[in-house]
């Protein structure tokens, strides 16, 4: 049996040799690498398109650095918590786009997928500060980026441009 998750993909009882070969358990150390790089390298996907398309879009650089990411939040945070099958026992290692939604996805105490959606609400009203500059929009941005680190990185680095400029 190669893989735990696929009992199914395996040999007939009658094909198999008469001893079991020790397992090498490297699928969850791969699937944690293979998610964690998609996590931590998605936010760059924000912060390219602020830098090829940031000043020709409405809104320009609030529309991409905290916009998008907050709009991604919310989808995803709806998707995980109404829609993604979940695995009993819940794993430390599901997939998840902020430490909360990490803290959802391995315990799926509906305390931390509410909080997610309050982020998010955050990440709205942080981004309808920015788009009507008020005086507290990058102190909000950076709250709203800090909050939903590692997606909240582009809001984290608009905050930041935002209160030193």
């Amino acid at each position: 049996m190669p893989d735990p998750s696929f009992p199914w993909a395996t040999l007939p009882e009658s094909l198999r040799f008469p001893f079991e070969q020790p397992r090498i358990e490297h699928w969850p150390v791969t699937y944690t690498i293979g998610i964690w790089l998609w996590i931590l390298g998605f936010p760059a996907l924000f912060l390219a398109g602020y830098r090829r398309f940031g000043t020709r879009t409405p809104f320009g650089s609030t529309l991409w650095l905290a916009g998008l990411p907050t709009l991604a939040m919310l989808g995803w945070t709806t998707y995980c918590r109404f829609f993604w099958p979940k695995l009993h026992p819940p794993t430390w290692n599901a997939p998840s786009y902020t430490l909360i939604c990490w803290l959802y996805c391995s315990s799926y105490n509906v305390v931390w997928s509410n909080t997610a959606y309050l982020i998010a609400l955050f990440g709205i009203v942080a981004t309808l500060l920015a788009v009507r500059n008020q005086n507290a929009d990058g102190v909000a941005l950076l709250g709203f980026g800090i909050l939903a680190l590692p997606l909240g990185l582009p809001a984290v680095y608009e905050g930041y441009r935002r209160t030193t400029t």
